[in-house]
């Protein structure tokens, strides 16, 4: 099988934007190729061996992604988004009595410590803000200070800001302390090397509609089995018990609930397709293609990146909102909707900004699209300058010195 092709053609050269789906500049739900929408069209029986079947080289897959070492791990699919199976990981591998260190440095790092003090656990945070990433040595620092801490959790690149966190110095800071580490690694897994022998970790947890580019429906947790094995009555749920998935699983080949059963089988095809595209180094070169060229043509309509290059992530880019009093960003996104682009609003307390993601079934050339459109958009908007406001390109030097 080969990989889908994307559309190498200028935008104004193919059907009209009222014509097609528009693309979604996300980081997931994303633009998905034909293929995965088509293998949708068929029922299945959840119980049925063939089903069984598709279940078993999904995980199959998944596990090869992490390289050398994947034998010591294990890959559990888990009905909902990809919260619910970060909350499953959470819940089922730190103990009741177990205490966590949260690295935060977004929404995504602040959803974990919510959900720790849903669900009782004991937890302390490291908080950089919206511009920087924790850093091994600062971990260290903490984990030698506090004794009790028993696992750190890290998120692999956090989404809403962009940055891309060192996860490998932050896993050899954890385990030189004797602790563990859980990686939420939702919108790079599949795009960005996670492998086994390279970076260690307990557990990891993404979903099915973000860089291997299938639709929402089901996370995956995929976890040391020595640690699934000891996971047992861990869990505060129900449905979230990944040990109880898992063993469920192993014994039967079958979910313990109703799975999704056109996303899992939307989600195999997406995942040969990954495999024909060059896998996880494919994929991740054709999103740092789609970044590189992103940034590089808004930066010549007078944008600014929130972050510093060094800590930009190929997943998505978050941009200052120009300081043009005439710059609204309800407009912008409907403008840049109606030329067939859905963008994503910032979720920044420091400073206004809106998001461009590069994943998804798209190449440069829809970049250096999605950069017209948005050179046509100030236009149509009055804007003149699209730099940002000076104080906050000043907060990011400082910060990043």
């Amino acid at each position: 099988m080969t990989a889908p092709s994307l559309n190498p053609v200028a935008l104004d050269r193919i059907e009209p934007p009222r014509l097609r789906e528009p693309f979604l500049l996300t980081p997931g739900p994303l633009t998905t190729s034909f293929e995965v929408k088509q293998a949708m069209l068929r029922d299945w029986g959840s119980w049925d061996g063939d089903f069984r079947a598709m279940t078993q080289e999904m995980r199959d897959r998944l596990l090869a992604m992490l390289g050398k070492g994947a034998g010591d791990f294990d890959c559990v699919p888990m009905q909902g988004s990809g919260t619910f199976s970060v909350e499953a990981m959470l819940g089922s591998f730190v103990p009741r009595n177990g205490k966590v260190l949260v690295l935060v440095n977004g929404a995504y790092g602040q959803r974990s410590v919510e959900t720790l003090k849903y669900l009782g656990r004991d937890h302390v945070v490291l908080d950089k803000g919206d511009y920087l990433p924790p850093r091994g040595a600062e971990v260290a620092k903490i984990l030698e200070e506090d004794p009790a801490i028993t696992h750190v959790v890290a998120i692999h690149c956090e989404t809403s800001s962009g940055i891309l966190n060192p996860v490998g110095e932050i896993s050899r800071a954890t385990y030189a302390a004797g602790r563990k580490l859980l990686i939420d690694s939702m919108s790079a897994f599949g795009a960005i090397a996670l492998e086994a022998g390279e970076i260690r970790y307990e557990a990891l947890v993404s979903s099915a509609n973000k860089c291997i580019e299938g639709v929402p429906g089901f996370g995956f947790i995929i976890a040391r089995i020595s640690e699934l094995a000891a996971a047992r009555d861990n869990s505060h749920s129900l449905s979230l018990d990944v040990h109880a998935q898992w063993s469920h699983m192993n014994r039967t080949g079958q979910w313990r609930f109703t799975p999704p059963t056109h996303v899992v089988t939307a989600f195999l095809e997406a995942l040969r397709c990954h495999d024909a595209e060059g896998g996880v180094a494919g994929r991740g070169a054709r999103y740092l293609r789609n970044r590189d060229v992103l940034v590089a043509g808004m930066r010549e309509l007078g944008f600014e990146t929130l972050l510093a290059n060094r800590w930009l992530s190929p997943i998505i880019v978050t941009f200052f909102c120009p300081a043009d009093p005439k710059f609204e960003f309800e407009r912008f996104y409907e403008l840049m909707k109606n030329k067939g682009f859905i963008i994503y609003p910032g979720k920044l307390t420091i400073a206004e900004s809106f998001r461009v993601g590069c994943i998804g079934q798209m190449d440069e050339h829809i970049m250096r699209s999605v950069v017209a459109a948005a050179d046509q958009t100030l236009a149509e908007m009055g804007v003149s300058n699209a730099a940002p406001p000076a104080e906050a390109l000043q907060e990011r030097t400082k910060l990043d010195a």
